[in-house]
C-alpha cells in the first residue's frame, strides 16, 4: 500500500478510498481511510489474510462478515482474522471513514496475551470514550512522526488497552424470554441497528419523535428495545457520536470556533458543547484540540 493514494486497495479490491499509512513496524500496518462510494452496492466477498482491528471514526457502512450484516459506524469495533469473509456497502453514501490495524499472527504469537488473539473469533462491538481517544491519540503521535521502534511499542501499547476493553457480546442484558424468541431478537436487533443508521446520517438534528417516526416505532419502545441491544440510552449513543464528529473537526488545521462547532452538531451552546466533551473524553475541547493536531501539517490528509 502506498503512503498516501486514492483508489481501491492494491492489494485487493475494495471500495475505492483515500488512504494514508500511519506506519508499519515489523509485521505491522497502521492506516486511515475515508471511502469515496462509487457503487452502493455490496463489494466482492474478500477473504483476510491478517488479524485486522477496524476502528470507526465517522459515518456509517453496512458489513457482511462471514454471511452476517451488522451496522459499523463512529463507535464500532470490528476484530477481523485471517480466513474470514469480509464485504461492505455504503447505501449512507461517502463520509465513512477508520483506522485499520494489520497485524501478522506471528507478532501476536509472541505477545504474553496470545491466546486473547489467536484463539478467539473474531467479534465486532462498540468503543467507550476512553478507547475512542485512546485510538485519536494514537493517530495523532503516528502523524506527528515516530521511529519505527515507538510505532512498534506504542501499537502493543494499544493492543493491550483494546484486548482488555473486551467488547460487549450482542446478547449480554438482554431479558431471557427475548433470547428464548429468535424472532424477536432478530426484530430488536434489527430496529437498534436502523435507529443507529438514522443518527448516524441525521446531522444531529432530528428529535427522538422524529427518530421514532423514521424505523416505525413508538419512542418508548424504540428506546426500550434499544438500550436492551446495545446497552446505551439513545441519548448517550447519539452524545458519542457528537463527540466523534467533534473530535475529527478538531483534528483539523482550520482552528473553527467552538461556538460554530456547537451549532454545526446540534448543541445548546458552546458550554453545553464543552461540558458533554469533558463528561465523554475528560478534556475541554481546547486541549484536545492541542492533543490532536498534528504539530507540522504541510497538507490536509484523509481524515
Amino acid at each position: 500500500m502506498p503512503a498516501e493514494g486514492v483508489g481501491s486497495d492494491p492489494r485487493r479490491r475494495t471500495t475505492p478510498a483515500r488512504w494514508r499509512v500511519l506506519g508499519h513496524p515489523e509485521g505491522m500496518l497502521a492506516y486511515q481511510a475515508r471511502c469515496i462510494v462509487e457503487d452502493h452496492g455490496w463489494t466482492e466477498s474478500t477473504v483476510v489474510d491478517r488479524h485486522k482491528v477496524i476502528l470507526g471514526r465517522s459515518g456509517a457502512y453496512r458489513r457482511r462478515l462471514n454471511g452476517r450484516v451488522e451496522l459499523s459506524d463512529a463507535t464500532s469495533v470490528l476484530l477481523t482474522r485471517p480466513g474470514d469473509e469480509l464485504a461492505v456497502a455504503h447505501p449512507f453514501g461517502c463520509g465513512d471513514s477508520y483506522t485499520c490495524l494489520e497485524i501478522d499472527p506471528v507478532v501476536l504469537a509472541a505477545r504474553p496475551d496470545a491466546e486473547g488473539w489467536l484463539d478467539r473469533g473474531g467479534w465486532s462491538g462498540s468503543s467507550d470514550a476512553a478507547l475512542d481517544l485512546a485510538h485519536r491519540l494514537l493517530v495523532a503521535e503516528f502523524r506527528r512522526g515516530l521511529d519505527g521502534f515507538e510505532m512498534a511499542e506504542r501499537l502493543h501499547r494499544f493492543l493491550t488497552h483494546l484486548l482488555r476493553h473486551s467488547p460487549l457480546g450482542a446478547d449480554e442484558g438482554l431479558d431471557p424470554a427475548v433470547r428464548r424468541r429468535p424472532a424477536t431478537l432478530v426484530a430488536h436487533r434489527r430496529l437498534a441497528d436502523r435507529a443507529r443508521e438514522v443518527l448516524a446520517n441525521s446531522g444531529f438534528t432530528l428529535s427522538l419523535d422524529e427518530v421514532a417516526r423514521e424505523v416505525g416505532s413508538s419512542p418508548y419502545h424504540l428506546s426500550r428495545v434499544f438500550h436492551r441491544m446495545t446497552g446505551s440510552s439513545l441519548t448517550s449513543y447519539r452524545n458519542r457520536l457528537r463527540v466523534r464528529a467533534v473530535l475529527d473537526t478538531l483534528a483539523e488545521p482550520d482552528g473553527r470556533p467552538l461556538g460554530a462547532l456547537a451549532t454545526e452538531y446540534g448543541f445548546a451552546d458552546q458550554a453545553h458543547l464543552t461540558r458533554v466533551v469533558r463528561e465523554q473524553v475528560g478534556h475541554p475541547p481546547a486541549r484536545l484540540r492541542r492533543l490532536l493536531t498534528p504539530a507540522v501539517e504541510t497538507r490536509t490528509g484523509s481524515g
